[in-house]
Parts: structure tokens; C-alpha cells; sequence
């Protein structure tokens, strides 16, 4: 938990790495995921560093990984699951693995190419087939006789007025034919582009195939159309070529006689035989190959990614004048040192060099980045906070705190018992079946979501089935589980109701002055016998808005507190004086005496004056309009005090706008002794590392870099008393108007928790108890829907809708009311150097999703 609370202490580490043995270092570094590289060439192009050949050819394994893995995934073969992850090979092993995937390569996209084209040429067998078997009732012929063939598109003709013979003569000495298959889509526009050009000088026989047809060009399975047109004149045959070839018909040649069109299709039956028997064979051998390549093809694909990787990270590395040594700078966690050192050396014996790779720990400048560890459980919350802004270095970190303030207030506004285990049990769920494959690695991006905040749901449903115990209600019903402390029959034994006060009023109200009434407050939460009176919803409002606005000083206060940690960590103890007590005292003084009213009030009256009680609110009204005439006060002495904290929370402003300032131009002026004493303070006592942030913030205290022994130079910057004045005022201004505007919006708790109940009463009231009211027999059986259509809109309305609005509601009020008190979240996030950070292009694409890996 110490990781947690404040970013782990980082170093800047320069490794020296023998050029034998750089790949086996990198590579071990890359397993175990220590540092975070930089670049030491940031003005070399990337086409121009050293390694830029290597990148490529392991981007061409890639490319040939990402083929074989899409032809594996399209024939159906699973691919086994990797138990162990490969270490990256060896440099010499590389040309070996290149040369095995191009001969596959060269193997795959060859028997590929066969198969498609057997494919092709089966598919335009059976087309033709299809053709011939549907145009014979096309076309009938009879015995030749001198007139030449009759066909029976053909009428007979009349003779010609002016040639004198028969059009039937002329047409059967230029008749022609073609015939093919066309989309079914596209039959009705081709029907009418053949009339438009040819001018009815052909004759369009059509019919619709039963049996589907695959384009071969597309693979898609569509219906088509056999067709058959008649033609005469070879000009209109070249139009109707032109408009089928524009149309992509597959065209065939048409036979002259009907002797020929079964030479033709015995011809076809014996050719789809003898391609379906080669087809079936060319399959199983695909199927070989790709069954061989697929015990590899895993193991192929980490190892090509890790290459790639350790490439890239030498790139960023610069070599020394004898270019014999790679000098490599990376941020590690100090911690990690050891375990640092531990992975150059084994990497230097893996690679056998004589001379060891070693690491040397230098001072800098730069800020560190921010590194947080963090396990399953604590990185959903940790995200929460990332997403406001990764924390500065060594400053709070929110995160821990997250963990319980974030699901109660979500459970402060979604509070329900019943609503609260079933969002438990299905976080539950979750959890249980964490390692499942098909759960963890789903293509929906929601699912995804709500997977990896699995633990948030489970925390979230857990403090609302502990809220919704404390509100009495489980779906809009209260519980009795210890027995109500009302009690209706003291009112009768003490004479203050009689049957005919039942008779003559509606509405009764229980007095509990009177003795037996009220025998004392329910053990847990709200009385049940609440849940049945008329001003229930007026005694909930006024206790939920008092509970907000308690909870909401509580959590502005205990941000304001949790910066005491980042003035004491970064020895900025003037701001203890300067910032964090005058914020403080302006939000204690003014909305803690808030928080103090409603809870005296609730100590000092009792049911026998509590009509005597004064508004809480008029009081703090008066308070800053300092009057008291008219109202009954809530103790003696009250204006006295109210005065003095309203007199402390006004000079709390200047000393906030004004203290840090002038402090720190003093400072600059008149204290660089002091200044100088608390930077070398600061080197005896922390790290190196730690000096350079020091240097940060004693720069914005007024103290020169000069004065503090780096081992750079450093060159002193201005004070700027004007801009240190201006931010201070921007702070202190947004602080003090945000404190009002924070204390309200703390209210939602209120509004959210009302809104919430009262649509879960809606859906009992309009919906389930409709379907428990009908007392006769067939009352069980229209239950049966009515509970399914209340179960429906319990999880759409109450547990998504209503869920999302309290989770974002309770997001707000943790990035803008709380963490602005303290957290900057100006950093940068640790990114170490580790292989299963790094995805692939093979990755990237889906093709090894199911893989577990």
C-alpha cells in the first residue's frame, strides 16, 4: 500500500551494453518489464539509424504471419494455446525462421492458387450445365428441310414487298445465338438495354434457376438467370457481346443440334468428375500444410513480435566512439536496481560475451515519471484517477482512498438493497469466471468495459446493499427485520385514539411524547413504519439533504488534509502556514459550523420541543448577514461565535492570496541563506533523484538552481513576483468561490438518492403490484409476464440508467470537489519496456483473439 499512496522513487540508470551481447539484455529486460527507455537520437530519422534493416524483415515475418493465420483461421483449424511464452530467438535463428516462413509462404499461396482456379473452372462446368439443361426447353429442333431450321421464337414471315422472298429465308442464313447467365438483379435492366440498342432485332429468352450460384470473382452465393438470345446480322451480335460483357455475364457457347448438346454434357458430367476428385485432393493437402503450420505459427508470432521489439529499443540506444558498446538511458524504479543488474548480467552470460553489460545511476533534471504498482483489484480505481490526470512525481496519490469513497458515494445515491445484490452478483459472476478465455477475450467493446470494472461493480453493489440497509429499502420495500419502535397500540391504552378517531380521520399521527409510542430508534437504518406514512418523502428529503451536505464537508476536508502529506514530502513547510491552514479555517469556519448546527440540533432537541427547533438554513443565512433579531437562538452565545468564525474566514482570504508571495519574495530578496541551508539539508538527507524535484519546487519558492551542488549546471532563473502573485490568485479565488459551489454540488447526493427511490416505487406501484392485486385463478399465470416486463425495466432503467447517472455523478464529484484540493495530476505515466505490453500487427488485426496465451 505504500506504492500506492505516493509514486514509487525513480532513478535515471545509463546502461553500457558490449555490442555481443545487447540483444540478449534488452531481451531479458523486455521479460521482466524494469525500465522505460529514451531515445538517444531523437534527430536520426528513423529510415537512418542501424537497426532499420532488422525492423524490416521482421516486419516482413509479419506480413507472412498475418497470411498464414488468416488461411488457417478461413479453413476452420483452432489453433493451440501457448503455455509457456516464448523467449525471443537468438540472432542467428532468425534467417532460419525467415527462410521456413517464405518457403510456406511460396507452398501456401501456390496450392491456394491451384484450388482457387480448380474452383473457377469446376464452378463454370457447372454453370454450363445449368445453362444447357434450361435453355433445351428453349429451343426445339426438327428435321432440316429446304427452308432451312424453324424455330419457334420465329413466326413465319410474310414475303417482302420489295425482295420478294420470306424473312424467314433471310433470317436463317444470319441467325446466331448466345447464351449465359446473368445476376438476377441486374436481369431486368439488361432486359431493357438490349431492346433500346438492338432495336428488337433479337429475341430474349429467359428463366430463373432454382439452384444458387457462387461468383467466382466475389464468392458470393446469389440466384441467376439463364438466358438465351436470338440475333441475326453480325453487327447486333458484336452489340450484344458489348452488353453482356457490360453486364459481367458469364457467357457459353451454345451447341447447333441436339446430338451435340448431349455430346456436350456427357462431356461436362465426365470433366466435373475428374475436377472434384483433383479439388478434394488439392484441399486435403492445403489442409496438411496449414495443420503443420498452425503448431508453429504462435510460437512464430511472439517470437517476431518480441525481435521487432528488442530492434526498436536498440535503435533508441547510441553507440560509443569504438562503436564496440550501446549506451542505453532509462528511468527504473529504485527498488528495481538490483533486479536491474541481475537481468544485464544474464543476459551477458546467455550471449557469452567477455565483457558484462553493467548499469551506472546518474543524477538529472528531467521529472521522473510516475510509476504506481498496481494488481487487478486496484487498477480499476487507479484508472479512475488516471483519467483526471496521471499523479506528479512523489505526490499523493488518490487512489488508495478511491478504493472506499468512490463506491460509497455511488451507493449514497443508488442505495437500494435488492438493486444492490443484484449488481453484486453479477460483478461476482465476473470475477469467478475471470480466466475464462471466451469471457476475457470478447469483440464487444461494452462487455469489455464492464469486464475490466469488474471489481468497481462488485464494490459498488457491496456499499449499496450497506446503504440500501441503512435507507430500509429493497425495491422501494422496507424490511422489519428488528421490529419497528412505533408502536400504534399506546396510543389506544393511553386514551388518545378511540375507535371512532379511526372511523372520523384519514390520516392519524403518532405522538411520541406520548409514552409507549416510541420506544427508541430502529437498530439499522430508517424505521420501516416510515415506508407507510404520508410525510415520508419530507422526513427522507430533509434527512438526506443534512446527510449530503455532512458527507460533502467530510470529503472536501479530508482532501484539504491529505495535502498536508505533499508540503511535508516536498519540504514546503511555509505552505502548512500559508495555504493549508487558511484553507482550512475558511471551509471549517464557514460550512463545518454548518456541519456543527445540524448535528447539535439533532443532540439538543427532543420530540418534547422539537417545535421549538429553528431552521438550520435561516441560521446560516443570518450568519453572514450577521442578525440574530426575530430568530430563537440554537445556544447562548451563538452571534459571538458566529461573528468571530465569519471574522477568521475573512482574513483567511489575504493571508491566502497574500502569504505565498510575499514569503517567497522575501525569500528570493532577503533569505538565500536560509535557502541554501535547506537545499544541502535536502541532498544529506534524500536521494539524487529527489534533488531534481527538489529543485523544482524550490524554484517556485524563490531559491536559485546555483545553490544546490548537481552535477550539471544549472542556470539560476528569474523571480517573477508578478506571475506568482497572479496564480495565487487565480487559487485562491477559485478556492473560495468552490468551496460554495463544491458544498452544494455535494446536494446531488440528495437529489440522486430521491430520484432513484421514487422511480423504484414507480415500477412497483404501476407495473408488479398490477400482476399481485388480481386475486383470481389466472392471477399466477399473469404474474409470470408482469414479473418479466418489472424485471426488464428494473435492469434498463434502475440498474444501467440509473447506474450510469450515479457513477458519473460520482465521478464528478471525486475529480472536481475532492481531488482538486491536493492532487495536480501533471505527470507522465511510467511506460516500462515489456513484451506483453506490446502488441503486434498481428494482434492488432483479431487473428489471434482466441489464442490463450
Amino acid at each position: 500500500m505504500g506504492s500506492m499512496f505516493r509514486s514509487e522513487e525513480m532513478c535515471m540508470a545509463q546502461l553500457f551494453l558490449q555490442s555481443g551481447s545487447a540483444y540478449d539484455c534488452i531481451s531479458e529486460l523486455g521479460e521482466m518489464g524494469l525500465v522505460e527507455f529514451r531515445d538517444l537520437n531523437p534527430s536520426v530519422s528513423s529510415f537512418q539509424r542501424k537497426f532499420v534493416s532488422e525492423i524490416k524483415r521482421c516486419e516482413e515475418m509479419e506480413r507472412i504471419l498475418g497470411y498464414l493465420l488468416r488461411e488457417i483461421r478461413k479453413a476452420g483449424i483452432p489453433l493451440p494455446d501457448v503455455e509457456v511464452s516464448p523467449v525471443a530467438p537468438p540472432p542467428r535463428q532468425v534467417l532460419e525462421i525467415m527462410e521456413q516462413l517464405q518457403r510456406l509462404e511460396v507452398e501456401l499461396s501456390e496450392v491456394a492458387r491451384n484450388k482457387e482456379k480448380l474452383q473457377r473452372n469446376l464452378l463454370e462446368l457447372m454453370e454450363y450445365a445449368l445453362m444447357l439443361k434450361v435453355t433445351r426447353g428453349f429451343v426445339h429442333r426438327s428435321e432440316r428441310d429446304r427452308l432451312g431450321p424453324q424455330y419457334e421464337e420465329f413466326p413465319f414471315l410474310e414475303k417482302d414487298s420489295v425482295t420478294g422472298c420470306t424473312s424467314m429465308q433471310r433470317l436463317g442464313a444470319k441467325l446466331g445465338f448466345i447464351s449465359g447467365l446473368i445476376q438476377r438483379a441486374k436481369m431486368e435492366a439488361f432486359e431493357r438495354m438490349l431492346w433500346r440498342v438492338c432495336k428488337g432485332y433479337t429475341i430474349l429468352s429467359h428463366s430463373d434457376t432454382d439452384e444458387s450460384v457462387q461468383d467466382p470473382d466475389t464468392g458470393e452465393v446469389t440466384k441467376s438467370v439463364v438466358f438465351l438470345i436470338s440475333f441475326w446480322g453480325d453487327q447486333i451480335g458484336q452489340k450484344v457481346q458489348k452488353i453482356c460483357d457490360c453486364y459481367h455475364c458469364h457467357l457459353y457457347p451454345h451447341p447447333d443440334s441436339a446430338e451435340e448438346r448431349e455430346d456436350v454434357m456427357d462431356s461436362l458430367r465426365t470433366r466435373t468428375q475428374d475436377l472434384q476428385t483433383v479439388l478434394h485432393r488439392t484441399e486435403d493437402y492445403l489442409r496438411q500444410v496449414l495443420d503443420k503450420a498452425s503448431e508453429s505459427v504462435c510460437t512464430w508470432v511472439i517470437q517476431v513480435k518480441k525481435m521487432k521489439a528488442i530492434y526498436h529499443i536498440l535503435n533508441l540506444c547510441s553507440f560509443d566512439v569504438t562503436n564496440k558498446c550501446l549506451i542505453a538511458e532509462v528511468w527504473c524504479p529504485v527498488n528495481d536496481l538490483a533486479a536491474l543488474r541481475r537481468a544485464l548480467e544474464e543476459g551477458s552470460r546467455k550471449s557469452g560475451a567477455t565483457v558484462p553489460s553493467f548499469v551506472n545511476r546518474i543524477p538529472s533534471s528531467g521529472t521522473p515519471p510516475t510509476l504506481l504498482r498496481t494488481n487487478k483489484f486496484t487498477s480499476g480505481f487507479q484508472n479512475i484517477v488516471d483519467a483526471y490526470g496521471v499523479g506528479s512525481y512523489r505526490e499523493v496519490n488518490p487512489g488508495p482512498y478511491t478504493i472506499v469513497t468512490f463506491p460509497f458515494l455511488f451507493a449514497v445515491m443508488f442505495g437500494d438493497l435488492g438493486h444492490g445484490l443484484v449488481m453484486a452478483f453479477f460483478a461476482l459472476w465476473m470475477v469467478l469466471c475471470e480466466k475464462d478465455p471466451k469471457v476475457k477475450r470478447s469483440r464487444s467493446e461494452i462487455w469489455n468495459m464492464f469486464f475490466e470494472g469488474r471489481y468497481i461493480i462488485l464494490m459498488m453493489g457491496l456499499f449499496s446493499v450497506y446503504t440500501g440497509l441503512i435507507y430500509n429499502d429493497c425495491f422501494s420495500k422496507s424490511l422489519n427485520i428488528f421490529s419497528s419502535g412505533w408502536s400504534v397500540r399506546a396510543m389506544f391504552t393511553e386514551q388518545q385514539w378511540t375507535n371512532e378517531t379511526l372511523r372520523s380521520n384519514a390520516l392519524l399521527t403518532l405522538d411520541p411524547n406520548v409514552s409507549g409510542v416510541f420506544n427508541g430508534p430502529y437498530p439499522l437504518g430508517i424505521d420501516p413504519i416510515w415506508n407507510m406514512a404520508s410525510n415520508r418523502l419530507t422526513f427522507l428529503n430533509s434527512y438526506k439533504m443534512k446527510m449530503s451536505v455532512i458527507l460533502g464537508v467530510l470529503h472536501m476536508s479530508f482532501g484539504i488534509v491529505l495535502g498536508i502529506f505533499n508540503h511535508m514530502h516536498f519540504r514546503q513547510k511555509f505552505n502548512l502556514y500559508l495555504v493549508f491552514l487558511p484553507e482550512l479555517l475558511f471551509l471549517l469556519c464557514l460550512f463545518g459550523y454548518l456541519v456543527f448546527m445540524i448535528f447539535f440540533k439533532w443532540l439538543a432537541y427532543s420530540a418534547q420541543d422539537s417545535r421549538l427547533a429553528p431552521s438550520v438554513l435561516v441560521h446560516f443565512i443570518n450568519m453572514f448577514l450577521m442578525k440574530g433579531d426575530g430568530e430563537r437562538p440554537l445556544y447562548p452565545g451563538q452571534m459571538a461565535l458566529q461573528v468571530l468564525l465569519l471574522v477568521i474566514a475573512l482574513l483567511s482570504v489575504p493571508v491566502l492570496l497574500l502569504g505565498k508571495p510575499i514569503y517567497l519574495y522575501w525569500l528570493h530578496h532577503g533569505g538565500r541563506s536560509q535557502g541554501s541551508y535547506r537545499g544541502y539539508e535536502r541532498v544529506q538527507r534524500g536521494s539524487v533523484e529527489d534533488l531534481s524535484v527538489t529543485l523544482s519546487h524550490d524554484l517556485e519558492e524563490g531559491v536559485s538552481h546555483s545553490d544546490h551542488p548537481t552535477g550539471r549546471e544549472a542556470q539560476p532563473e528569474q523571480f517573477d513576483f508578478g506571475d506568482v502573485l497572479l496564480h495565487q490568485a487565480i487559487h485562491t479565488i477559485e478556492y473560495c468561490l468552490g468551496c460554495i459551489s463544491n458544498s452544494a454540488s455535494y446536494l446531488r447526493l440528495w437529489a440522486l438518492s430521491l430520484a432513484h427511490a421514487q422511480l423504484s416505487e414507480v415500477l412497483w406501484t404501476m407495473v408488479l403490484r398490477v400482476g399481485v392485486r388480481v386475486d383470481s385463478s389466472v392471477g399466477a399465470v399473469f404474474l409470470v409476464p408482469v414479473f418479466g416486463v418489472f424485471a426488464i425495466l428494473t435492469v434498463a432503467i434502475l440498474l444501467l440508467m440509473e447506474g450510469l447517472s450515479a457513477f458519473l455523478h460520482a465521478l464528478r464529484l471525486h475529480w472536481v470537489e475532492f481531488q482538486n484540493k491536493f492532487y495536480s495530476g501533471t505527470g507522465v505515466k511510467f511506460v516500462p519496456f515489456a513484451f506483453s505490453l506490446l502488441p503486434s500487427s498481428v494482434d492488432q488485426e483479431g487473428l489471434m483473439e482466441d489464442v490463450v496465451l
